[in-house]
């Protein structure tokens, strides 16, 4: 199978936001039916609120001055209905559109999350975690009231300004010429207000993703720890400060940008009754149509129906290019490219034995660097076990990654069972490779919910023996509350020969064919370095085992020992051979006796 990666090239400015608009549109098409309620419900709602004019205009012009009192209590009472109906329409409406606001918000966060957990271990080595979170948090919770309203407000408001505009015509065209001339400018001025405020958007959401990104970093345990022992707590607050500060500024700019502008259509607005009113008088003292007392108060109060919904046309217009450059960001997520992808045509592995193979393997993190690994050839047959040692940065942590397809191969390919990785589905290939990392990850949560997260069905009684055969049963057991104890933020309740216990007890619980240990033993003291390592033998019988390591008294043992040196294999051999060819090997076996001598 070929395994080609496809080439990503971000759009041009030019189509972008033409695109960015259909996809926003594609959001709301699985609420597509809820959003033809809105709609039925919206227009209903503006034809019922412009009647009220007109009755209003009866009242003035005939069921008043000719007392008719039954007349005016239909009329009157019509005008109640009116508001009864519009508000009550109001509420459905609102209850319907929030819910597929609120639907798209999740749909959104979903799969930006989704998008993430697909991306491969690179981009998470450069990207701060605090960018992420500011993703999903700030950029998508900054999108709710555009989400969950616009689109209503949208359809409401151009219902009621065609509504009204309409009824106004219907009333007095030369006045209704008089209302609408200055519209087309307020329009061009909201669009350039609008512009101004996407640019400061997005100069805003990246402030707020480095405040984020520094929040996360120095408030998280390993963060405070550090800053308390380098004596930076002073520093990091005013960085802190700094960055608030910037965010205060862009925050004030963002809500004053054309703030003028749009208070001097808002005036002009106001104003408008008072020229028709004007324009009314002056029109009668010159000789013009005579206007009715009940047909102008009945035009005025449709002109000031149509000012409000003009004004949130206005402002809808402005959120709508504010709130572009908050779906932009949250489609560079989702528009990312995967480097990792489930095989298009997966090969099942079924029962693994576990064989490995790396066949002309190289592999480079960055095109324009030196290869991390540079042709390497090598087997491991099934139940035998593989250490590799070598100076930092030799590739030796590289290569373990490349069986749990954490990166994929530069070239050549690594296979399980004879079957390339990249042909595996995900699903398969965790199942067949487990790994125990020198970094230990757990889980604000209880020891139990951790070794769960192995295997979410596993019996108490297979946790107990999970434990036990990684050396850490009795300590748990002694805690008051024995499995159910909370680990505490990255597990920094327990000490870190207890961490690495647990993820082995984890990883035992899996009970893969195939066992990636890298460094699994590095944060232990060499009384329970051998306690460990004695479960870590028993598990490994029968086991593919490959094991990454620096101190070499873990690797003895090992069925055969490769050593690496700037991604090359240097030396390959048991224990014994290598110690005899005097090499690279047996210098570092003689630096591990000088330090063990010093300790």
């Amino acid at each position: 199978m070929r395994h080609d990666q496809p080439v990503w090239k971000p759009p041009s400015t030019d189509e972008q936001q033409p695109r960015q608009t259909r996809r926003i549109l594609r959001l709301f098409r699985p609420y597509s039916g809820r959003l033809a309620v809105v709609g039925l419900l919206v227009c209903a709602s503006s034809l019922v609120s412009v009647v009220t004019p007109f009755l209003l205009r009866e009242i003035l012009d005939t069921a008043i001055p000719q007392r008719r009192t039954g007349l005016l209590s239909l009329l009157a009472l019509g005008m109640i209905l009116s508001a009864v109906v519009t508000s009550v329409f109001g509420v459905l409406q609102t209850l319907i559109s929030t819910t597929v606001g609120q639907r798209v918000m999740h749909d959104l966060r979903t799969a930006v999350y989704g998008r993430l957990q697909r991306m491969s271990l690179a981009f998470f080595t450069r990207t701060r975690t605090g960018e992420v979170q500011s993703r999903i948090a700030n950029d998508i919770g900054g999108m709710q009231a555009t989400v969950t309203q616009t689109a209503t407000s949208l359809v409401s408001n151009v219902t009621s300004v065609i509504a009204t505009v309409v009824a106004m015509l219907a009333l007095d065209w030369r006045l209704t010429v008089v209302s609408l001339l200055l519209l087309p400018v307020f329009a061009w001025i909201s669009r350039r207000v609008g512009r101004e405020r996407k640019n400061i958007a997005t100069q805003r959401q990246k402030q707020m993703a480095a405040m984020a990104a520094t929040v996360t970093e120095s408030l998280s345990v390993s963060g405070i720890l550090l800053g308390r022992t380098m004596g930076r707590a002073d520093s990091l607050t005013k960085s802190f400060t700094g960055e608030s500060e910037a965010l205060v500024d862009l925050e004030v700019r963002s809500n004053m940008a054309g703030r003028w502008r749009m208070s001097v259509i808002t005036i002009v607005l106001a104003a408008m009754p008072a020229v028709v009113y004007w324009a009314a008088g002056i029109a009668l003292q010159m000789g013009g149509p005579t206007v009715s007392i009940g047909t102008l108060v009945a035009f005025v109060s449709l002109q000031q129906g149509l000012f409000r919904p003009t004004v949130s046309l206005l402002a809808t217009g402005v959120q709508i290019q504010t709130s572009l450059a908050l779906f932009q960001r949250i489609f560079e997520y989702l528009d990312l490219p995967i480097d990792i992808e489930e095989p298009v045509r997966p090969v099942r592995l079924g029962e693994a034995k576990g064989e490995i193979r790396f066949e002309n393997v190289s592999f480079r993190y960055d095109d324009k660097g030196a290869p991390t690994l540079d042709s390497l050839d090598i087997t491991v047959p099934a139940g035998a076990s593989l250490a590799v040692v070598g100076p930092t940065g030799a590739g030796k942590s590289t290569l373990g990654y490349l069986v749990p397809r954490l990166y994929d191969v530069t070239s050549g390919r690594v296979t399980i069972d004879g079957v390339d990785v990249r042909d595996l589905p995900f699903a398969d290939l965790a199942r067949a490779v487990g790994v125990v990392s020198q970094e230990t990850y757990l889980f604000h949560a209880s020891v139990a919910d951790n070794l769960r997260f192995a295997k979410p069905d596993a019996t108490d009684e297979e946790l107990v023996a999970a434990a036990r055969a990684a050396q850490i049963h009795d300590h748990i057991a002694a805690l008051p509350d024995g499995y159910e104890t909370i680990v505490g933020e990255r597990g920094h309740r327990f000490s870190g020969g207890e961490k690495q216990r647990l993820a082995i007890a984890r990883t035992i619980l899996r009970d893969p064919p195939v066992l990636i240990l890298d460094e699994a033993t590095s944060a232990l003291d060499n009384r329970t370095e051998h306690a460990v390592q004695q479960a870590i033998d028993t598990l490994s019988a029968d086991r593919t085992t490959l094991t990454i390591a620096h101190r070499l008294s873990t690797v003895r043992d090992a069925d055969q020992i490769l050593v690496l040196d700037r991604g090359r294999v240097a030396e390959r051999g048991t224990h014994d051979e290598l110690i005899q060819q005097d090499g690279r090997y047996a210098a570092l076996v003689r630096r591990d006796a000088r330090l063990e001598q010093t300790e």
